[in-house]
């Protein structure tokens, strides 16, 4: 318990900190949300300071408050859950363009990404376990396609199977002119059409990694004294594989799957620029464009509140998959 208390204050310390960092960094950056609102309302006509006031009011940039009046004030509506208006798409809140976003993201960056892990896991199991096969040999092919830039593998997709064979929709989450958003079996039938590509793009492009990293993993655990006692005592291959060297080997990889799963939400922003994809990356896209930045404070929250409960859900698995980590404190 004292262990699990010290590391819950750890990551409450580091979400206050990426807090305040939240509401200094978008304040010291050149530009000014109040002026850019103010700019579109002057097209229609003249704009009195009463009127800027309320908008400063309404964006929390009260030129008359104090920098530490504007952060407790800041503090106050986060804990209400108020994230403020966005400016690119007003008079919508924050809160409510994040809560359009983030399921397309979390849908497709989310299963996309555990889709990788669990298939780079399993076939750098096999890799080590068996060396030398023809799937330790396909290891460098899977690494090299990580090794091309992101958005380059995105666009000769797109090219390939998008224009040139016409197999998959070119962009868009869903078709907007054939389905409308519900539980309905063309609606779910378009969105899976529209996901797949970008699905193979970030599949494609991380499962190298993941087993490289395990096939290495399991080669220098099968080297340990423990699995040729195991093997001494006649124990089952299978049993050895996944009991003894695969559970050891794989912790390194949870613990870069937890960091991946934490930046989810994040997204991926070439891959939903590329193929249009409304999800959150592109409404980071969008706000920054834009200068719109209380979106952009909004979408750094939900990352780092990710993040940290990624982090947080690791610390407690390891004491679960490595026991030894239970007897520290």
């Amino acid at each position: 318990m004292k262990t699990l208390a010290r590391r819950i204050g750890f990551y409450v310390i580091a979400l206050w900190a990426a807090v305040s960092l939240n509401f200094l960094i978008p304040r010291l950056m050149p530009g000014n949300p109040v002026d850019i609102m103010l700019s579109k309302l002057a097209q229609h006509g003249p704009v009195t300071p009463a009127t800027r006031h309320s908008i400063e009011l309404l964006l929390g940039a009260d030129s008359s408050q104090s920098l530490w009046s504007q952060y407790v004030d800041y503090l106050g509506q986060l804990l209400h859950g108020d994230l403020g208006i966005s400016v690119s798409q007003y008079p919508t809140s924050v809160s409510t363009v994040i809560g359009q976003t983030l399921p397309w993201t979390i849908g497709l960056i989310g299963i996309s990404t555990v889709i990788s892990f669990v298939l780079g896991v399993g076939l750098g199991t096999f890799a080590g376990w068996k060396r030398g096969s023809w799937l330790d040999n396909l290891i460098p092919v899977t690494t090299m396609f990580q090794s091309i830039p992101y958005f380059w593998l995105a666009l000769i997709l797109l090219y390939l199977f998008g224009s040139v064979w016409m197999i998959s929709p070119l962009n868009g989450g869903y078709d907007v002119y054939t389905t409308s958003p519900g539980l309905n079996p063309a609606f779910i039938g378009s969105v899976i059409s529209h996901g797949i590509l970008p699905a193979a793009t970030i599949v494609i492009s991380s499962i190298g990694g993941w087993m490289l990293g395990m096939r290495n993993m399991m080669v220098s655990t099968l080297a340990e004294d423990y699995i040729v006692t195991a093997e001494a005592k006649g124990l089952r291959a299978g049993r050895i594989m996944r009991t003894y060297a695969a559970r050891n080997a794989v912790l390194p990889s949870v613990a870069g799957f937890a960091i991946s799963l934490g930046f989810v939400v994040a997204g991926s922003i070439v891959t939903e620029a590329v193929f249009s994809y409304p999800g959150i990356g592109s409404a980071l896209l969008n706000a920054v464009n834009a200068n719109d930045y209380a979106l952009m404070q909004g979408i750094f929250l939900v990352i780092t509140l990710s993040v940290l409960g990624a982090n947080l859900l690791v610390d407690l698995l390891y004491a679960v998959i490595d026991p030894r980590t239970r007897q520290r404190g």
